[in-house]
């Protein structure tokens, strides 16, 4: 009860801020949408496949999260800040209400950008012609769920370690590397080098042709990916936990 107490008034404060629409909604789509009309644009011979929608959707979708790692990221260091978390010390809420109060929202709020994310990705496959496939895109929603964990974890563990406006220019450094080193404006395969043997290294590259696997068609890396996006978003969630309750008993004492 007291989880789901702090849990609806998290979610209340990610409503009330405009920027959790226009980034955790709008942006996502627009991506979306910009991409595709660029990949139409694109010359046959151009060869460039990270573009067309099967491989873009997911590849977005999972994007979106680091938004919610973001908002995760600033939510907790704001409320660190402003002195609520010390007031509510007080409480009888123990550690783990917290660590739920903060992840049941934003959970909420990235199963909802992905949702609208393959939903967008869908209509635009009507209009080109090809549509998707609606039980791979639940596959591929389905797989994104480790990452989610993974990038809320990071929030919480910046917004935890850092002040509040420390934590989005770390968040941004992540935004940026998922961007590139995971493939997403680019073929990180057809780069090969230091570029690919980074990209190997971190769960990205990883989280991200995990969730293409569905609608790619080739399946033969899931066991590999999938293992990659579990351990990591377990162990880095258990460290923002830690970290967290570690935090938390600093302060109080």
């Amino acid at each position: 009860m007291k989880s789901t107490v702090f849990a609806a008034r998290t979610g209340k404060e990610i409503r009330r801020d405009p920027l959790s629409y226009i980034l955790c909604l709008g942006f996502p789509i627009m991506m979306l949408l910009i991409m595709s009309i660029v990949d139409s644009s694109l010359p046959p011979e151009a060869e460039v496949t990270v573009f067309h929608i099967r491989s873009l959707a997911p590849a977005i979708a999972y994007f979106g999260l680091t938004f919610v790692m973001l908002f995760t990221a600033i939510q907790v260091s704001k409320d660190r800040t402003t002195a609520l978390l010390l007031r509510l010390y007080a409480s009888p809420m123990r550690a783990a209400d917290y660590v739920v109060g903060y992840t049941l929202p934003m959970c909420v709020l990235g199963l909802a950008q992905m949702a609208a994310c393959f939903l967008a990705a869908f209509l635009v496959s009507l209009c080109q012609g090809d549509p998707l496939s609606i039980p791979a895109m639940l596959l591929s929603y389905l797989l994104l769920i480790p990452s989610l964990f993974l990038f809320v974890g990071v929030g919480m563990l910046f917004g935890t370690a850092v002040s509040e406006k420390s934590a989005p220019g770390l968040c941004s450094i992540i935004i940026s590397a998922v961007g590139m080193i995971g493939g997403i404006w680019m073929d990180v395969n057809t780069i090969g080098g230091i570029i690919r043997k980074t990209a190997e290294m971190l769960p990205f590259y990883h989280g991200v042709r995990l969730a293409r696997l569905p609608l790619g068609g080739a399946m033969d890396t899931l066991p590999a990916d999938l293992l990659c996006a579990l351990v990591s978003g377990v162990l880095c969630y258990i460290l923002a936990v830690t970290v967290f309750t570690a935090r938390m008993k600093k302060d109080i004492s």
